[in-house]
C-alpha cells in the first residue's frame, strides 16, 4: 500500500527532485502509519462474528458437560479478518490467463511487468509457462503484486489457506 503525499506539502520538493518525498515515504513506511497501512497495529481487534452450529449437534467439553444445539443459538464467536482489495478481479485474471496468457497479459494485469514481458518475448515459455500460470492463478496461489486479495463474487470460489501458527495448534484428543 502506498502512502499518499499529504496536502499542503508540495512546496517541500525543492532541492534534488523528489529527495524529500522519498525520505517522507521511507519515514511513513517505517513508522506508525506504515504499520497501520499493513494491518500490523496491535491495538485494533479483529471483529468477531457469531457462528451457528448445525441443528441437533451435541458438543461435549473437557469437563464432560454436554451442550445441545438446535441451530438457532450462537455456538461461539469467530474472528474474521478483513481482506484488502485494490480492484483486481479474479474472473478477469483467470480469463486473461486462459486466453492471453501466452502474451503475458495475465502477469501485466496482476502487476508483474517483468514476468509479463518475459512471457511475451518467449511466447508464454513455449506454452508451458502459460499452462503453469493458468493453474497458479486459478488456484489463487499467484495474486496481485501489491499483496491485496482478488475481488471475488459472494457466491464465487475463495481459497482459504490452512496453516499452523501461534493461534492454531494441535490439541490432544481425550476420549471418554
Amino acid at each position: 500500500m502506498v502512502a499518499a503525499w499529504p496536502a499542503g506539502r508540495a512546496s517541500l520538493a525543492v532541492g534534488p527532485p523528489g529527495l524529500l518525498r522519498t525520505l517522507w515515504l521511507v519515514t511513513v513506511a517505517a513508522g506508525h502509519w506504515g504499520a497501520a497501512a499493513s494491518g500490523a497495529v496491535g491495538s485494533e481487534e479483529t471483529p468477531k462474528f457469531p457462528c451457528f452450529p448445525a441443528p441437533n449437534i451435541i458438543c461435549k467439553d473437557f469437563s464432560g458437560n454436554e451442550t445441545h444445539f438446535t441451530g438457532n443459538e450462537v455456538g461461539f464467536l469467530k474472528p474474521i479478518a478483513c481482506r484488502n482489495v485494490n480492484g483486481y478481479s479474479y474472473k478477469v485474471a483467470v480469463a486473461l490467463s486462459l486466453f492471453l496468457g501466452w502474451l503475458g497479459a495475465d502477469r501485466f494485469y496482476l502487476g508483474y511487468p517483468a514476468l509479463g514481458l518475459l512471457k511475451f518475448c518467449t511466447v508464454g515459455f513455449c506454452g508451458i509457462g502459460s499452462l503453469i500460470d493458468f493453474i497458479l492463478i486459478s488456484m489463487q496461489i499467484v495474486g496481485p503484486s501489491d499483496g491485496s486479495s482478488y475481488i471475488i463474487d459472494y457466491y464465487g470460489t475463495r481459497l482459504m489457506r490452512l496453516s499452523i501458527t501461534n493461534e492454531t495448534f494441535r490439541k490432544t484428543q481425550f476420549y471418554p
